[in-house]
């Protein structure tokens, strides 16, 4: 494995430096518990990192709470941590802060340790919350775009989905073409690591519920589940038919309009027409020949169904050249 240092890795090493530096400039005792929160609160995304925070600094108010009323109702004594611990957990929990039952932990030692609950030791530890998150928050305002790694994935998909209709259609065609199969693993991983990334888009952006990336890849991912349900069917069309031939000329024009905007309804009327010459061609004379036009009507009717789950997509800006026609038949 190649040795990488991330963005999430410098932002929580100097951001723990920060933290401690900031602590032990101001005077507080166990400085170095600050830098503790910041590494727990840097997340990889905002809201990871906002909701973590906020679980920390809830779990450590509680924490002061129940340590006052445990050490100095009952005494300072290894068991008394034990019980209180019993019912401090699913007090935290029920509170819906269960990430930070551990930093909650260390306050409840450093109180344990000094021996008895002041004024001054409280603010000393709150301090210290606020400090080490508050600079894991300001770290985690900057994340950097991941707009171009999703721009490449949404090219390698696209890529994928020509490849596909392009070996669909010369199946069609000639029969067995010796095609591998070897683009559709690999457009599955790509879609599920895309939407992986453009979900963590979302969280780093609080007032936007759902980017487009995030939508343009669960269509392609519908979309990619019609592909492989009509596969099958595919093998058992015969070469020698009319209505092939149609169905593969369909597949490949729409092969070249695999892109990220959205004029669908050019490929929907191409295809109610070939439908319609369909319906008015002669009834089939045999056997095989009925099969034959059922599994590619079935086909057909499939194709309708891809165009259509992106029919209320308005589209994906891309950068084009400008001597490029800009706007393209899409599906």
């Amino acid at each position: 494995m190649r040795f990488k240092i991330g963005y999430r890795t410098l932002k929580t090493a100097l951001g723990t430096a920060v933290s401690i530096i900031i602590a032990q400039y101001l005077g507080f005792t166990n400085f170095a518990s600050a830098g503790i929160l910041t590494i727990l609160c840097i997340k990889v995304t905002k809201r990871k990192s906002l909701r973590a925070s906020w679980d920390r600094i809830l779990a450590c108010v509680f924490a002061m709470c129940f340590s006052t009323v445990f050490f100095e109702g009952i005494a300072y004594h290894p068991l008394v941590i034990g019980l209180m611990l019993l019912f401090f957990i699913p007090t935290v929990v029920m509170a819906g802060a269960r990430d930070g039952v551990v930093s909650s932990s260390v306050i409840i030692l450093h109180i344990y340790s000094a021996g008895k609950v002041t004024t001054g030791l409280l603010l000393n530890e709150l301090g210290i919350v606020l400090i080490g998150i508050g600079v894991a928050l300001i770290m985690n305002l900057y994340m950097p775009s991941v707009d171009t790694r999703l721009e490449q994935y949404r090219q390698q998909v696209e890529e994928n989905f020509k490849n596909i209709f392009r070996e669909i259609a010369r199946f069609i065609r000639q029969g067995d073409s010796g095609w591998t199969g070897e683009e559709l693993p690999k457009t599955a991983r790509l879609i599920e690591k895309a939407k992986s990334l453009a979900l963590q888009d979302v969280e780093n952006h609080f007032l936007q519920g759902e980017n487009l990336y995030y939508q343009y890849f669960k269509i392609r991912e519908k979309q990619f589940d019609i592909i492989e349900r009509v596969l099958p069917s595919i093998t058992s069309i015969p070469n020698n038919i009319e209505q092939g031939e149609m169905v593969a000329d369909f597949i490949e024009l729409l092969s070249k309009g695999i892109n990220p905007g959205n004029t669908v309804l050019y490929h929907l009327e191409k295809l109610y027409r070939m439908r319609t010459e369909f319906v008015n061609m002669e009834l089939p004379r045999t056997r095989e020949e009925f099969e034959a036009r059922a599994a590619l009507l079935h086909f057909v009717n499939e194709m309708e169904r891809f165009l259509l789950l992106k029919r209320s997509f308005k589209g994906l800006k891309r950068q084009e050249n400008p001597n490029q026609k800009k706007s393209l038949e899409a599906n």
